[in-house]
């Protein structure tokens, strides 16, 4: 029933094997000249897939990944996986104590870094040619949300690395901008899961269902925060929760997948589900256990699943054949002009200086894991065709980039990240 052909567990283990090592090679170089390590693990999917090998080589990459059939399949298994500990990653990281201060800063960004960008991207899909780029849902309505998310989608993984990385992450400045970063992709991924309803239906969904639709995932946020806040703590340390005391992590990576499953037969995409798992955790179990918890599923989930997850987005891009260099550069332009002016004005209007306001609106420009986990849920439903897949995943690639080059130019100057931060003292003990 489960069989699978010895020649083919061979074949299928040394093509995996070899693209993650070559993307964790790559990602330890790519930390090596300062740029994020996601890059890097991409580049081991360009490299192998049809960008060089399957441009130069053929027969050899369709050897690799193509070599029986149902290897696809397995490939497609790891991704899914890969993309469920990405998001359950995220939801760990999300910020939940704050001084009333910090909740107005917070509030407000989240405003000016949601609203703006998303009504903003909305309008400009016309000017966009956005028609060109349909995939085979042939959603006008849906791509039209897609840009409008792409615009607007921050990554917490990608910035909060970068912040350990320059010793930053202790900072009351990190602290706003992982929790504005959280709190407004929840709603943008609100607005991916009423997009994906719509592809799913073929573009034709009428005011009861679009209602139906929202609800729901209004509904599942709820219904997860409910018992994060009166049940699962309780659970959890329950004498007779024989999972919990079997095994920790199993414990919590089954809470994950039991959110991921639910939210799928709701028809809410799996990601959130995995996303609100992780939030559910840091919101209801104490301090200590979530660091714990995050430790350990950094380091499976970042050894193993998520970058053969990046490494196998790199594979779907075919920059020789599907990928327009001008769309490309005008697309980041003007994304990265639309979400910077949004949180830089935004800043200013709750009496931030410049400075602050600017190194703000850089964080919050970096879509990274996000921005990526967009194009490919995007993509996967014919939301988007390949062309733009590739626009959405080198924007992600982009953004991640250039917030690191700011930062840390803004520590060598010496320069306060925003008020409270004076005097900054980087931490030497961060996690390499």
């Amino acid at each position: 029933m489960f069989s699978i052909q010895s020649v083919d567990v061979a074949h299928f283990l040394f093509v995996m094997g070899f693209l993650l090592a070559l993307a964790h090679l790559l990602g330890f170089l790519a930390e090596r000249i300062m740029i994020p390590r996601v890059i890097g693990e991409i580049s081991a999917g360009l490299v192998l897939g049809p960008t060089l090998l399957g441009y130069f080589f053929p027969d050899v990459f369709q050897w690799m990944f193509l070599g029986f059939d149902g290897e696809g399949h397995l490939f497609g298994i790891f991704y899914q996986i890969g993309l469920l500990m990405l998001m359950f990653s995220s939801g760990l990281k999300f910020q939940t104590k704050f001084n009333k201060e910090d909740t107005k800063i917070t509030s407000a960004l989240v405003v000016g870094a949601t609203i703006p960008a998303f009504v903003v991207g909305w309008f400009a899909a016309d000017l966009l040619n956005v028609t060109a780029y349909l995939g085979s849902a042939n959603d006008p309505l849906a791509i039209r949300i897609v840009i409008a998310i792409s615009i607007a989608v921050t990554s917490i993984p990608v910035i909060s690395k970068i912040f350990n990385d320059l010793g930053i992450m202790r900072t009351r400045f990190a602290k706003i901008v992982l929790a504005c970063a959280g709190i407004h992709d929840i709603l943008l991924w609100v607005a991916l899961g009423y997009a994906t309803a719509l592809a799913s239906h073929e573009g034709i969904i009428t005011w009861s269902l679009g209602l139906k639709t929202i609800l729901i995932n209004i509904g599942f946020i709820g219904g997860v925060l409910f018992i994060a806040h009166f049940l699962f703590n309780r659970f959890t340390f329950f004498k007779n929760n024989f999972l919990f005391r079997a095994s920790h992590l199993g414990y919590f990576l089954f809470v994950m997948f039991m959110l991921a499953s639910i939210a799928g037969y709701l028809h809410v995409e799996s990601i959130f589900g995995a996303l609100l798992a992780g939030i559910m955790i840091k919101f209801a179990i104490p301090a200590d256990e979530v660091d714990k918890v995050e430790y350990v599923v950094s380091k499976v989930g970042f050894s193993w699943f998520i970058p053969i997850y990046f490494a196998i987005v790199g594979l779907q891009l075919d920059l020789i054949n599907h990928f327009d260099p001008f769309y490309f550069l005008g697309f980041l332009l003007f994304a990265c002009f639309i979400q910077t002016l949004s949180v830089y004005l935004t800043s200013r209007l709750i009496k931030q200086d410049h400075l602050t306001s600017l190194n703000l609106a850089i964080a919050v420009n970096d879509r990274g894991g996000p921005g990526i986990v967009l194009a490919s849920v995007a993509y996967t439903t014919g939301i988007i065709n390949q062309e733009f897949f590739s626009v959405l995943v080198m924007l992600a690639l982009m953004t991640s980039f250039l917030p690191g080059v700011w930062f840390r130019y803004v520590l060598k100057k010496k320069w306060r990240l925003m008020p409270g931060d004076e005097n900054l003292v980087p931490d030497q003990n961060k996690d390499n």
